[in-house]
């Protein structure tokens, strides 16, 4: 069953590399490429995709680099920010997939409901309040991080290390991560709150890692295609984030894969909290007006 997802990952990954790759390769011989430094939006790739590898989630802080240096274009950046994050992403699913074991009911069942809620759901989705959205999963988020900081302690009860699901829970998960999928669409991530799903769930942490990675691999060729076909996105800087952040993902998924458990449920409870924090500070901001 593995194989089967993996290769069906890699077959899209392939297709969209190649209309990538054409796309830049022609842009670069009409000397159509953007202006900025290829190594300074590669710089940019590598940190963010190193973070991405520990579930901080990339587009926040690459949208924050790309405008602080001016590194891109601001019409261009939801096209650069899909283009240039795919593959890295699809590197972090093969990595996590193969080497954190998985029970493939388990994962084949939440990748397919996140992919499912984000085409089925986005509807209707877009119709609800972002702004109760954003303070619902900065308290659920807030809520969990209390919780595993208290087990960390030895003063609640350890969460689990099962490596999958049956029953009632398995259900549970996949309507959780249905609407994590249909969340993405409105620009919730899809990492922490997955983390605080697998962990509530009694699954080890290092579980969430092959689920979240593989939920978002799944989600972004498709869309990134798009992208590309319309030439609306930068060429270069998604280019060099692509290089570069596929080399962060490589030292940063060794990382996490040689972190005992006890460090990687720290790392966790740092990337919930750091989420749930963000998720306050939107929810505090005006909503923007729609023309």
């Amino acid at each position: 069953m593995l194989t089967a997802v993996l290769s069906a990952l890699g077959l899209l990954t392939l297709y969209f590399a190649i209309i990538f790759i054409r796309d830049y390769m022609v842009a670069l011989k009409e000397g159509r490429l953007e202006k900025p430094s290829f190594l300074a939006t590669g710089a940019v790739g590598f940190a963010t995709n190193f973070f991405d590898t520990l579930g901080i989630g990339s587009f926040a802080p690459t949208t924050a680099l790309l405008k602080q240096f001016k590194l891109t274009d601001d019409r261009t950046l939801p096209g650069t920010l899909n283009v240039s994050a795919t593959i890295p992403v699809v590197v972090e699913a093969f990595i996590f997939i193969t080497v954190i074991k998985v029970d493939s009911i388990t994962l084949v069942a939440l990748l397919g409901a996140a992919a499912i809620g984000a085409v089925l759901g986005a509807g209707v989705v877009a119709k609800l309040d972002v702004k109760k959205i954003q303070l619902a999963m900065g308290v659920a988020l807030m809520v969990v991080a209390v919780i595993m900081i208290l087990q960390q302690l030895k003063i609640f009860p350890a969460g689990g290390d099962a490596i999958g699901l049956s029953g009632i829970k398995l259900i549970v998960a996949v309507i959780a991560n249905f609407i994590l999928g249909a969340l993405m669409t409105l620009g919730i991530g899809l990492y922490a709150p997955c983390m605080a799903l697998v962990y509530a769930l009694g699954l080890s942490p290092a579980v969430a890692f092959p689920i979240m990675m593989g939920s978002c691999a799944f989600l972004m060729p498709a869309a990134s295609i798009k992208f590309v076909k319309e030439g609306a996105y930068d060429r270069k800087a998604s280019m060099a984030i692509t290089v570069f952040g596929v080399l962060g993902v490589f030292i940063a998924a060794y990382l996490v894969k040689t972190l005992p458990l006890n460090i990687l449920r720290w790392v966790v409870i740092v990337v919930i909290i750091y989420t749930s924090a963000m998720m306050f500070k939107s929810f505090k901001k005006p909503a923007e007006l729609k023309a």
